[in-house]
């Protein structure tokens, strides 16, 4: 989970707290300072996908839901994103493996 400084402050704490099957690293830049907070998915052999403009207080749930879906494929590529919410409409990009 990345994003300006301030902005976003808890999140990793709570996120750590919900899953520990995922790692969270905070970075101070991820070249996404139109959309600040931002939060990637990537694990060897799976597409990854980064996400901008997360709201913490709102997304978390749709953030874990996501993970959950990732975590569930063979390759990480979901061809439905639908039970993510709002999630599926912050996406900046994703990456084949």
């Amino acid at each position: 989970i990345g994003g300006r400084r301030g902005r976003g402050r808890g999140t990793r704490g709570r996120w750590a707290a919900a899953s520990e099957v995922y790692k969270g690293q905070t970075h101070d830049c991820r070249s996404t300072c139109a959309r600040p907070l931002s939060v990637a998915f990537t694990a060897p052999a799976k597409a990854t996908y980064l996400f901008g403009d997360i709201a913490p207080e709102t997304d978390l749930a749709d953030t874990l839901t996501f993970a959950g879906l990732y975590a569930d494929t063979p390759d990480g590529w979901i061809e439905d994103a639908r039970p993510a919410g709002r999630l599926r409409f912050c996406l900046i990009g994703r990456v084949p493996a």
